[in-house]
């Protein structure tokens, strides 16, 4: 029996030139939907180019996954951009991304924050909202993806932008809901059953163990798989195979 549908998400084309980090090609036969960089954290055009291709041919939904101007940091160092650069740098990423999604006969789905911005936008409404104009600078409608209850979804909702609730398999929780920062021990987990058995208990009950011990409401629509970790590919097909056993649809939100 069908309990629930749950989209699985990932992190894609986070490279650049010869250098990459995730298994693009593989990583695209278990997800659902694509969050392909677009050059402000990691990514290039040929990058783009071939994620994008890639994720049409599979009937993956691509998104613009945008983030500060932070190569260096791979997007993780939080900046205090103005708001008007902000969000021409938004629509920037997302246009850029588009061009590439139309020519693989596709178009760019939803916008997901990367990184540090992502973080900022939970409780930052000037960030969050300059987020939200570069969405709508676009002139398309599309989904913001994000954490639950954060700024960012309660400002696009005003706009009237449609918002997508995300939950995080591999990364601990704090008791309010929101994501143990990166520099903190534990994190990142690293376990693959525990990451397996949380998948499941939040696409199924909607809730996670934080990382203090306390039972967290996390109902999401789509579930994050991070590429850029040892033996991604195999976690998420595990994560994608136990899902389905136990009564998971797997389907893309959009």
């Amino acid at each position: 029996m069908t309990w629930v549908s749950i989209d699985l998400n990932a992190d894609l084309g986070e490279g650049f030139g010869r250098w990459r980090l995730t298994d693009d090609e593989e990583l695209l036969s278990v997800v659902t939907s694509a969050n392909v960089a677009c050059g402000f954290h990691a990514g290039d055009a040929a990058t783009m180019r071939r994620v994008c291709a890639l994720a049409a041919e599979r009937g993956v939904r691509i998104g613009a996954q945008v983030s500060y101007r932070d190569l260096a940091g791979f997007g993780r160092r939080s900046m205090d951009v103005p708001a008007d650069e902000l969000a021409t740098e938004v629509a920037y990423q997302i246009g850029a991304l588009e061009v590439f999604a139309r020519a693989a006969g596709a178009r760019v789905s939803y916008v997901k924050p990367h990184g540090a911005l992502y973080n900022r936008v939970v409780h930052d409404e000037q960030q969050a909202e300059a987020v939200v104009e570069g969405v709508m600078l676009t002139g398309e409608r599309l989904p913001l993806l994000g954490l639950p209850g954060s700024v960012l979804h309660t400002m696009a909702e005003k706009a009237g932008l449609p918002v997508v609730a995300e939950a995080f398999a591999d990364r601990a929780y704090a008791a309010d809901g929101t994501l143990v920062p990166r520099g903190r021990a534990g994190a990142v987990l690293t376990d693959a059953d525990a990451v397996v058995e949380r998948s499941v208990s939040m696409a199924r009950f909607g809730v996670v163990t934080s990382h203090c011990g306390r039972s967290v409401g996390v109902r999401a629509r789509s579930l994050c798989l991070h590429g850029d970790t040892e033996g991604a590919v195999a976690l998420a097909r595990r994560v994608r195979g136990q899902l389905e056993e136990s009564g998971v649809r797997v389907e893309a939100f959009v």
